[in-house]
């Protein structure tokens, strides 16, 4: 039984491993969108708190929502060209009153595509984890190098620090047993900020001009307003979302060794919905399960729900206290990427493992997982490549995990043995 302290602490990691992820999505649109810097911070104030109610809402689990599962929730980027397309061209207003009802359609939409998931077998949930992965590597590597557009990009000292990190949780998971073992990226991350500050990088001005409280507003900036295009396209961002999370939930099933069933795919999507309304109420943004925090979970061996309600819960303080949150962004990128490579990683090969329990030799599985791979990683880190499409085609495309999903479930069907699909239906 892990202590009150212990259980905090490992949320807190938790947090540190998704923030930026989360706060790069206001800091995009916002700039995209010119907001002041009052409103700027307002929106990372909302979205922080949104993240941790939706975060809470996921894991306590009632009897229709609620995975019950460890996952944390945060803002998608598929949203982020939707939603500055959508206030561009009409107002911020609009944008929102299609994320509310994108949220309601994903709530009512969840028991429908529970019933889809019978084309998820072991073949197809172990190449689209495995994409999850791999897909996020280029992140971390993109982080280890300073940031995408850093001035200082590539720079020694910047791989300097993603190597301290990388090789401080290295050598604690390495040496050390017990919770000092399962905080192993918190404490990667506080000697590379150190490491950082001493360099001159790490500076403290974001801090003090910070705000010490920050109360979420319903509806910040102005009643929603409807617009059949916006929602149709929210809806769709919706369902690539949804197909998302269910890579994720698997997954997360995989780190704690859990099987996850239709039941708890459904409730969770569920979740999602409401947490998509919650963020289009507070100004915030529509919410995915976050792949970010899988590979933390399969390092630390940390599967309690208690760590994610206090993840959640310390985000909803983040939310309130800005100041408290500006805290959290003096952590360099690089050393973030640090952090990121060995979480990543630990994705892609939950991914291989699950791969492991099929056999590649047989019929066309190599086929299946090859191409399925190749796609979703090929989408992922070239996506202009489908730059000419229509938006629809191309908002589905450009996401790796969608794009590899759907060719594993499409190969899975047409290259699979009857005979082999059904001894695996029957397995089940």
């Amino acid at each position: 039984m892990l202590s009150k302290q212990k259980v905090f602490t490992l949320g807190f990691q938790h947090v540190l491993a998704m923030y930026a992820g989360a706060v790069i999505v206001p800091l995009i649109v916002g700039g995209a969108l010119k907001l002041t810097g009052a409103q700027m911070a307002y929106l990372i104030a909302a979205d922080l708190f949104t993240c941790g109610i939706a975060t809470i809402l996921q894991i306590m689990g009632t009897r229709f929502f609620g995975s019950r599962l460890p996952v944390i929730l945060g803002c998608t980027f598929t949203a982020v060209g939707p939603i500055i397309a959508i206030a561009s061209t009409s107002n911020l207003a609009t944008a929102y009153g299609a994320i509310i009802i994108s949220g309601l359609f994903v709530v009512l939409a969840a028991p429908l595509y529970g019933k889809l998931l019978k084309f998820f077998p072991t073949i197809v949930t172990g190449a689209v984890v495995t994409i999850i992965g791999l897909s996020l590597i280029p992140v971390a590597m993109n982080n280890a190098a300073g940031g995408q557009g850093s001035a200082d990009f590539g720079q020694p000292r910047n791989l300097l620090l993603a190597l301290l990190t990388l090789i401080v949780i290295l050598v604690i998971n390495r040496v050390a047993t017990g919770f000092l073992r399962s905080i192993s990226v918190l404490v990667g991350l506080v000697v590379g900020t150190l490491a950082g500050y001493a360099m001159g990088i790490v500076h403290f001005s974001p801090v003090l001009d910070a705000s010490w409280v920050s109360i979420a507003q319903p509806f910040y900036f102005g009643i929603p307003q409807i617009s059949i295009t916006a929602i149709i396209t929210m809806i769709i961002v919706n369902i690539v979302s949804m197909v998302e999370s269910t890579g994720v939930y698997f997954a997360v099933g995989k780190a704690i060794e859990q099987k996850v069933e239709q039941k708890q795919i459904v409730n969770g999507l569920r979740s999602e919905g409401i947490a998509i309304m919650l963020g289009g109420i507070f100004n915030a943004f529509p919410y995915t399960a976050f792949s970010q925090n899988v590979g933390l979970i399969t390092l630390t061996r940390v599967k309690t729900r208690n760590v994610i309600f206090a993840a959640g819960s310390i985000m909803v303080v983040l939310g309130l206290l800005p100041k408290l949150a500006a805290l959290t962004t003096v952590i360099p990128n690089a050393v973030l990427g640090g952090a990121m490579i060995v979480m990543f990683g630990s994705v892609a090969a939950s991914g291989i493992a699950i791969l492991s329990e099929v056999d590649l030799r047989k019929g066309d599985n190599l086929l299946i997982v090859a191409c399925s791979i190749a796609v979703g990683l090929g989408s992922a880190t070239l996506p202009q490549m489908f730059d000419q499409l229509p938006n629809f085609a191309k908002m589905l495309l450009q996401n790796g995990i969608v794009s590899g999903s759907l060719t594993a479930i499409a190969l899975n069907l047409l290259l699979s043995r009857p005979e082999s699909v059904a001894s695996e239906t029957k397995s089940k």
